[in-house]
């Protein structure tokens, strides 16, 4: 008895199954090595399908004309690659059409000539391949289409001691990668075992890249079991199959350019779909033939999932989708996304699959709603837009009842459930605004028909690509299972793209440490304060200190420029994840600072948003960034080397080059994921590294655990919990049903008086008069339920039609309400001028690997969270200080005390040093001080304060921060 050998597995399996697809047996006495194809299969291919085209051809070439037309195929494929020439075919002065070279299945059935064709075209295969006449080398097993090789396959068999990455090692070392078969035929190249699947699109020798082609398993590489078959069956029986490979070649299969600005071409990359790509669009293509149009689908793609041409590839194949009656499904496909390489790189994919201009309509910026509602109404096959154009679309479409839409959502955030989906779905049902004024139709009636317009529509189908889905984007679309619960149409799991290597893992690297401090109450009095606003204010008091943020950008600074700079040859950047606008001028300023004393030529960027004061000074963005507008693009320069952010960039920035990551900001959940996942972008030889003063190690395994696998719902939305929260907010006596009846009444109107304005912000001044009368803990609770209920009312309105239009009436009151109630901060406490920092201390508690290896975490709908009664406990400041000491001092001695006072006194009293100070610059006085002062004046006191003076003298990071304070205290005392 004999095992299974590689033969088996290439003769018996794969080639007898191609076989009974229809291949044909090829040989290699049948190659023709000059043309490096099987030039009689395609002769006989245009004699069965463009023989009077033929004939013309002959006629102008005379006896030669097998090898001029050979020739002519040759030079084309050379010029314009051997896709291009499949596809468009050649074109020659004596022809008098373009002679096509492969036909592909017709987008509808109308056309019988063409399907005819389409049959014609000649699949064979040769087994041990001789490529080269020059070299005794075989390949395994090659396909040919109409004559020209394109697939090539090397096969293994584990049970002979060998794998697909002995294949592997074949391709990149014992193949010549320059021989012309190689670089002008081959679109693919396959390394094959009985378990798994490698594939490439170009070899290079040694720096060859090869690529997982697999299923996935148990959530994470490689295949499943079969019980009667190998693991990789799907690669002969699926994917190999006629129809197939010649969708890839039509639909998917296309040359991605890389571009300097001005638009020359410096690098080109073949690109063959990966197996989840192919699955996910020929899934979705099957479901909406089966179902027709109105259907949503969650596609749930980890980064590194190639998502940009999963989207690219299933608009083009939307756009061409016919059904039974070969109607076109959908009249126009939107892509809704706001990043500009998706813009890019869409139009360069269709307009190589279709070799059309004018097929994307892109609407950016420069373009306005009227520019969107004219690309749908005159049916633009593909449009790309931005979320935030659709609200506006609804007053400028007209007559669009009957069409039907494909709405791709990139990267499906919460954002997409709200009111912009909302006002997308108003927009495509047909519903114009002059409708809504008949004369016959009352505001209920209007009500009726805003409700029903946006609840499911039959008339679009929804695409939702996401790497992280909300609870609410899982209810809205996912696809329901039978016990009510919704789950993704497609999965590409966080742990398969790990396994395969498509990006890295973040939590491998990760560093945390604990801050100690203590404070003091600078003020006679005590007063009394909430205990947990109160305590929550000292965390922030603490948090914005300059002592506690210079410690931190020593850490930092230092971190980065002794073990993150040096990685990717110098290339490396990192970035600072702040808490606040505050927080981050307060990082840039005092970072900027550090660098400039320490000498070190790094430099920073900082991003947030809008305008804020510090210290009676306006900062903005562009201001602290020396005017740069563009920050991506700027940070992208090897020069710029940390990056300091408040909220932005935090999800969606892709910066390969970003390694290391210094988090001062409490993060949870979706957030978590996204934030730390900037990260995780490939690179070569690329490591990572985390530092985190704020979140502990189980909070940051619990944010990813739902999305590091499958992602379960544990609980779905209650449509009904809609009237809990009405009936809480007509418990608070801040309106009365007709105030509300008469301002939706007037709101519904489409022209309206001045009066009538007036009597609707009237109504709501009555409103606001009335939440003034509240205490503190009534206001924040009526802010909390109407922004609960606004929330809730919305996000449902996209799942459910809701008949009841008291809700809506409510829903449209307190909006406008919301909008007139006092915007300043109530309830926040600011102690300001009553504490000052004690002792501070900053210990790294852990580093190491904190990855996990199993996603089981659960998400629950939007209306299931309780709200918590939070009852107010006064308790005086002196005693939430000393409790806040006990639980954040935890290792501090007295000696730890930042002393500033204590030890400027000393130098407070040097004649020599208020004349040195008056006669100089800040600048100058601080170097002087620096060099001849400050050491002297710490030993000075040694005796005094002993431990204090040693740890500052030893520890070089305490010394300059404590050096630079006193000199600007000292200077400015003197000054004035």
């Amino acid at each position: 008895m004999k095992l299974p050998k590689e033969k088996d597995l290439q003769l018996k399996t794969i080639t007898n199954h191609l076989f009974s697809l229809g291949y044909e047996k090829g040989s290699n006495a049948d190659y023709n090595y000059k043309y490096n194809l099987i030039s009689k299969d395609l002769i006989r291919f245009i004699i069965h399908t463009q023989e009077e085209l033929l004939n013309e051809y002959k006629q102008a070439k005379g006896s030669r004309w097998e090898d001029e037309l050979l020739d002519l195929v040759d030079i084309n494929i050379r010029n314009r690659g051997i896709i291009d020439v499949l596809r468009n075919g050649v074109d020659d002065y004596s022809l008098s059409d373009t002679l096509k070279l492969m036909y592909f299945q017709p987008n509808s059935n109308k056309n019988k000539t063409l399907l005819e064709k389409y049959k014609e075209n000649i699949f064979k295969v040769i087994n041990e391949f001789y490529y080269s006449q020059e070299k005794n080398d075989r390949i395994d097993t090659v396909i040919f289409i109409n004559g020209f090789p394109l697939i090539f396959i090397e096969l293994k068999n584990t049970l002979t001691g060998q794998n697909y990455v002995d294949g592997i090692k074949q391709w990149k070392y014992d193949r010549d990668y320059k021989e012309k078969i190689f670089k002008e035929k081959a679109i693919v190249f396959f390394s094959v075992d009985d378990n798994e699947v490698y594939m490439t699109t170009e070899l290079k020798g040694k720096q060859t890249l090869f690529l997982p082609f697999n299923k996935g398993y148990n959530m994470g590489s490689g295949n499943p079991f079969h019980p009667e078959k190998y693991r990789t069956y799907y690669l002969w029986e699926d994917i190999l199959t006629k129809n197939i490979i010649l969708d890839i070649i039509k639909r998917f299969y296309y040359i991605q350019k890389e571009e300097t600005p001005k638009g020359r071409i410096i690098k080109k990359k073949k690109i063959f779909p990966r197996f989840h790509q192919l699955d996910v669009v020929r899934r979705i293509i099957k479901d909406v033939q089966d179902k027709g149009v109105g259907s949503n689908y969650l596609i749930q793609h980890s980064a590194g999932s190639g998502k940009t041409n999963s989207i690219s590839w299933l608009a083009h194949r939307l756009s061409t989708l016919h059904n039974a009656k070969d109607e076109a499904i959908f009249n126009s496909i939107i892509v809704i996304t706001d990043r500009k390489i998706l813009n890019k790189q869409l139009q360069d994919a269709i307009f190589q699959l279709e070799h059309k201009h004018g097929v994307v309509e892109k609407i950016d910026d420069k373009k306005t709603s009227i520019d969107l509602a004219y690309a749908i109404e005159s049916n633009k096959k593909i449009i790309i837009t931005t979320i935030q154009k659709f609200p506006y679309v609804l007053e400028k479409i007209e007559n669009l009842s009957g069409k039907n839409y494909a709405v791709i959502i990139d990267e499906a955030h919460s954002s997409t459930t709200g009111e912009s989906i909302g006002a997308l779905k108003m927009s495509l049902a047909g519903k114009t605004a002059e409708e809504f004024e008949k004369n016959d139709i009352t505001s209920d009636d209007i009500m009726a028909e805003y409700i029903g317009k946006r609840s499911k529509l039959e008339n679009i189908s929804f695409f939702a690509f996401t790497a992280t889905p909300k609870a609410k984007t899982f209810e809205i679309f996912g696809t329901k299972e039978e016990n009510g619960k919704p789950h993704e149409f497609h999965l590409y799991s966080m742990r398969q793209a790990i396994e395969e290597n498509f990006i890295i893992d973040v939590l491998q690297n990760y560093t945390i440490y604990e801050r100690y401090y203590k404070v003091a109450k600078i003020i006679k009095e005590d007063p009394e304060f909430d205990k947990i606003r109160a305590a929550k204010a000292i965390n922030r008091f603490v948090e914005l200190n300059e002592h506690n943020i210079r410690e931190k950008v020593e850490i930092i600074v230092e971190d980065f420029r002794l073990n993150r700079e040096m990685w990717l040859d110098g290339k490396s950047k990192g970035m600072i994840v702040t808490s606040s606008r505050l927080s981050a001028v307060k990082y840039k300023i005092i970072i900027e600072k550090y660098l400039k004393e320490k000498g070190y030529s790094m430099k920073t960027l900082v991003a947030f948003s809008g305008k804020i004061q510090v210290d009676g000074v306006e900062y903005t963005e562009e201001s602290m960034n020396n005017g740069v507008k563009n920050l991506p693009e700027e940070f992208e320069k090897d020069e710029f080397k940390l990056l300091i952010v408040a909220d932005k960039y935090q999800t969606g920035f892709d910066q390969p080059k970003l390694c290391a990551m210094y988090i001062d900001k409490s993060l949870g959940g979706v957030k978590c994921v996204q934030t730390l996942s900037r990260l995780n972008r490939t690179y070569k030889d690329k490591q990572t590294f985390i530092l985190d003063f704020v979140n502990k190690i189980e909070e940051i395994q619990e944010a990813f655990k739902p999305y590091y696998e499958n992602t379960n719902i544990k609980e779905i939305t209650d449509p009904n919990s809609i009237f809990e929260k009405f009936y809480e907010l007509k418990d608070i006596p801040i309106y009365i049903e007709e105030d509300i009846e008469e301002f939706v009444r007037l709101y519904f109107k489409k022209i309206r008086t001045t009066k009538q304005d007036a009597r609707m912000n009237s109504i709501l001044d009555k409103g606001i008069l009335i939440f003034l009368s509240f205490d503190d803990d009534l206001k924040e609770l009526f802010k909390s339920k109407v922004r609960v209920y606004i929330s809730l009312y919305k996000f449902l309105l996209n799942m459910y039609p809701i008949k009841n239009l008291d809700l809506l009436k409510l829903y449209i009151y307190l909006i406008a309400l919301l909008k007139k109630l006092p915007t300043n901060k109530l309830f926040d406490l600011d102690l300001e001028g009553l504490l000052s920092l004690d002792s501070h201390k900053l210990s790294k508690i852990f580093e190491g690997n904190i990855s996990i290896t199993k996603g089981e975490g659960e998400l629950i709908g939007i209306g299931n969270f309780k709200e918590e009664k939070k009852e107010e406990k006064l308790e005086k400041l002196d005693e939430i200080i000393t409790r806040m000491n006990d639980i954040y001092g935890i290792g501090l001695s007295e000696e730890d005390k930042v002393v500033f006072e204590n030890i400027e006194k000393v130098f407070m009293d040097d004649t020599n040093l208020q004349q040195i100070a008056i006669a100089n610059i800040e600048s100058d006085f601080k170097e002087i001080f620096g060099k001849k002062y400050f050491k002297r004046g710490l030993i000075r006191q040694k005796n005094d304060f002993e431990n204090i003076i040693t740890n500052i003298l030893s520890n070089e990071g305490l010394s300059n921060f404590l050096m630079n304070a006193i000199a600007e205290k000292i200077y400015k005392k003197m000054k004035d």
